[in-house]
């Protein structure tokens, strides 16, 4: 457009968005948001996934999140109660907290526990292979969150949100913001999850109003063909030369429609994510196909799909990928409100070889050290039983457990954490947290410190305020930093 003549729309658009322009330039210098100049087919341009250095020395430079969808017992797993044996099948003494629905009497835990590694931590059978890196784990029994609903509760752990439909960014957002990527042939965030979905679908990995390139990218790995993993990585139709000059044109015609649009972010993200199409085809065909990794290390892991997504998440990382979370559950939870034996045992089974082997392969590989890698759900369950739905048919109970956010287990390990450490408790019945408790904010404050943030200090003006992942809240648990 002639600079000299203007339309009344673009006239309007211009004085209207004039003082917009000048607070874009603002976001755009502030720390962590000034990204480095990128050298492309296009020239320079700003490049929002460029590497960028935290605010202090970072002890893990990358983080792999295990998300056990749907709220994981703790004191069938990794918070040994030995008093719910003594009060199995009675009423708890003493006041407890209330639960989302009416339960019943104490009900023991069907799993054994046993103590592992030099440093003696209590860990079920439910994990055999994990407990083989019991050294490696710092187990966190204090957790507690806001509320006993799932919504809320994944919009809390994923988002730093405790409620749904607040627009706010994951966790996995934040740090691509915070440090960018350190492959710019892959995507900074990836969000493994079979089969669909979880609840509350994308938000757990949206970037909200943080630019679209920080967005989390969903991979399908209930598929095992890399055409199906990802949907039209590769074009049989046109040779490399030719698909870079089609984009060049569409890049550069974009271009000249962003520079009348004071660097309108939205456009910037499609920019950028062609840009991001274009290059994956050959890494990403790599680094997704798990058949090139040797039998020794596929059978470590196991030929499943939790084997799968763990191998995956490994090769992410080990090719600079910033964040890797790994959904299990997402179809059938970990919500076991009945039969707790058979579905918990079930669980488990599925992904315990499979973190095992993680935990393991990434210290074999010296990774470990400054990989952070964290397993949990959004919240615990209680130690007293689920009673049956009214009006229906079947046994007095259903040997089940309900949700609990009182309390609750998280743990963590590599990444600058201490391991072989167990850190706060429960009461006697696992009930409520009671020493040293943590908030689901306090985990994020420290998670960021661990990545060399100041929680307080990573912020983006949006909306005429700064917003960071851990809102007003949130305290660093340093006792966990080794």
């Amino acid at each position: 457009m002639n600079p000299d003549f203007y339309s009344r729309r673009e006239l309007l658009r211009q004085v209207g968005m004039g003082m917009g322009s000048i607070g874009l330039s603002a976001l755009l210098g502030q720390e962590g948001q000034a990204a480095l100049s990128h050298k492309t087919g296009l020239g320079d341009r700003l490049n929002p996934l460029s590497v960028r250095e935290p605010h202090y020395r970072a002890r893990a430079k990358r983080v792999i999140h295990i998300f056990a969808n749907g709220g994981p017992s703790q004191v069938d797993s990794f918070d040994y109660k030995p008093m719910l044996a003594k009060y199995d099948g009675k009423e708890l003494p003493g006041e407890h907290l209330g639960t989302e629905r009416k339960t019943g009497a104490a009900m023991k835990s069907p799993f054994a526990f046993n103590q592992y590694g030099e440093s003696g931590l209590w860990i079920s059978d439910l994990f055999p292979h994990v407990a083989e890196s019991a050294d490696e784990l710092c187990v966190i029994n204090s957790m507690y969150a806001n509320v006993p609903n799932h919504e809320p509760s994944l919009m809390l752990m994923n988002c730093g949100a405790p409620r749904v439909n607040t627009v706010t960014p994951s966790m996995g957002s934040w740090i691509n913001y915070g440090l960018g990527t350190e492959n710019e042939n892959l995507p900074g965030f990836v969000a493994l999850c079979p089969g669909g979905v979880p609840i509350v679908e994308t938000q757990n990995w949206r970037s909200a109003f943080l630019p679209g390139a920080y967005q989390g990218t969903h991979i399908d790995t209930k598929n095992t063909e890399i055409e199906k993993l990802i949907a039209n990585i590769e074009n049989k139709k046109l040779p490399r030369s030719a698909q870079r000059q089609q984009l060049d044109l569409i890049q550069e015609l974009n271009r000249q429609h962003q520079a009348t649009r004071s660097q309108d972010p939205a456009l910037e993200a499609r920019i950028q994510s062609y840009e991001l199409a274009y290059r994956m085809q050959t890494e990403a065909t790599d680094a997704f196909d798990v058949t090139r990794e040797p039998e020794s290390v596929r059978e470590m892991y196991g030929d499943d799909m939790q084997g799968k997504q763990m191998l995956i998440a490994r090769r992410l990382v080990e090719r600079g990928v910033r964040f890797v979370q790994v959904w299990h559950g997402a179809g059938q939870p970990w919500d076991s409100h009945e039969h707790i034996e058979k579905n918990h045992g079930r669980l488990a089974q599925e992904s315990d070889r499979a973190i095992g082997a993680l935990l393991k392969d990434l210290k074999m590989r010296g990774l470990l050290e400054d990989t952070l890698v964290i397993w949990g759900g959004e919240f615990g369950r209680t130690p007293t039983v689920e009673l049956p739905t009214p009006g229906a048919n079947g046994p007095d109970t259903k040997l089940g457990r309900d949700h609990n956010h009182h309390g609750f287990t998280m743990w963590m390990a590599g990444g600058g954490v201490k391991g072989g450490y167990r850190y706060g408790s429960t009461d006697d019945f696992g009930f409520k947290a009671q020493e040293n408790p943590v908030h689901v904010h306090d985990l994020h404050a420290t998670i960021m410190h661990l990545l060399g943030f100041d929680h307080e200090h990573l912020t983006y003006r949006y909306a005429g305020r700064d917003f960071r992942l851990t809102d007003v809240h949130g305290e660093v648990v340093h006792d966990l930093v080794a």
